[in-house]
């Protein structure tokens, strides 16, 4: 993707990668674990015909600083202070997995930052603290707390180069061999702690009640952002009930579910979710 102009901006105290394309209004692209920018690489092409668009390595992924803290109040502030970098004070928000969550939260905490909210297999964090209550979601949820053992889950995932994490992403088609290659790349050179440290802030700081989004959660958790929400129903992590009711907190909502995709659902139907995204943006 040799037309991709990447960039570096210090904010917040760290050293943040971000790849850019196209002109417009501007469009943040989040991506999830154990992702990088380049999880977006369908959309950015498509979507920077139009747009301004922007897709980070989050805090401790890939290029960015792996700095911490992980708690979601600085990976929002990451993200705004990306957007003021920017010379904007708004952006289409976008945001898959881990980087659905940042952009939930920017929605809820900071909605003036949030033009519109884009959103890929990660339900509004209501529902999901709502899942985490049943057995079936608990069960599909196991990683999270296999994660909070220090330096482990850091071994394991690393052995025989990252073995287990090429399979999983040789399986998600359209991906070639030369994606693969570069996440692994990625993964040997960068490390997956700053990622799984997210999982441990989040649980740490759900146990001491200190995350805004846990103590908001008997109150408003309204979003005014018109959101279109994507959702490949094979999801291995995330229950597709985990999406029912979120108008309620969502009145300007529209969800499209795809049933033959899953978790990865912007690889995994690029052409879909591009048009599904282009439709999103251009509603006024």
């Amino acid at each position: 993707m040799s037309d991709l102009e990447h960039n570096y901006a210090t904010i917040n105290g760290i050293r943040v990668h971000y790849v850019e394309a196209g002109s417009g209004e501007l469009v943040i692209l989040l991506h999830g674990f154990p992702d990088c920018w380049y999880s977006w690489r369908h959309q950015i092409k498509a979507l920077s015909t139009q747009y301004h668009v922007i897709a980070p390595d989050l805090r401790g992924y890939n290029e960015t600083d792996n700095t911490g803290p992980f708690d979601i109040e600085t990976l929002r502030e990451d993200v705004i202070q990306l957007i003021n970098h920017l010379g904007s004070k708004r952006a289409h928000i976008i945001g898959h997995d881990w980087g659905g969550a940042i952009a939930w939260s920017l929605a809820i905490s900071n909605p003036e930052v949030v033009q519109t909210l884009g959103i890929c297999n990660i339900p509004h964090p209501a529902n999901f603290f709502k899942g985490l209550r049943t057995f079936t979601q608990l069960k599909r949820s196991w990683y999270i707390f296999f994660f909070q053992i220090p330096l482990l889950p850091e071994r394991l995932l690393a052995r025989n180069n990252y073995q287990g994490f090429a399979r999983l992403m040789s399986r998600i088609k359209p991906n070639t061999d030369e994606d693969v290659k570069f996440y692994v790349n990625s993964w040997k050179k960068y490390g997956l702690s700053g990622g799984i440290n997210w999982y441990r802030a989040m649980a740490r700081n759900i146990v001491k009640g200190k995350t805004s989004l846990t103590r908001n959660l008997n109150s408003s958790m309204q979003v005014v952002a018109r959101t279109t929400m994507i959702w490949g129903e094979k999801d291995f992590a995330l229950g597709k009930e985990l999406t029912f009711d979120t108008d309620q907190y969502v009145p300007d909502l529209a969800i499209f579910y795809l049933p033959d995709n899953g978790h990865f659902v912007q690889q995994e139907a690029p052409e879909t979710v591009n048009k599904l995204l282009l439709e999103h943006l251009s509603k006024k």
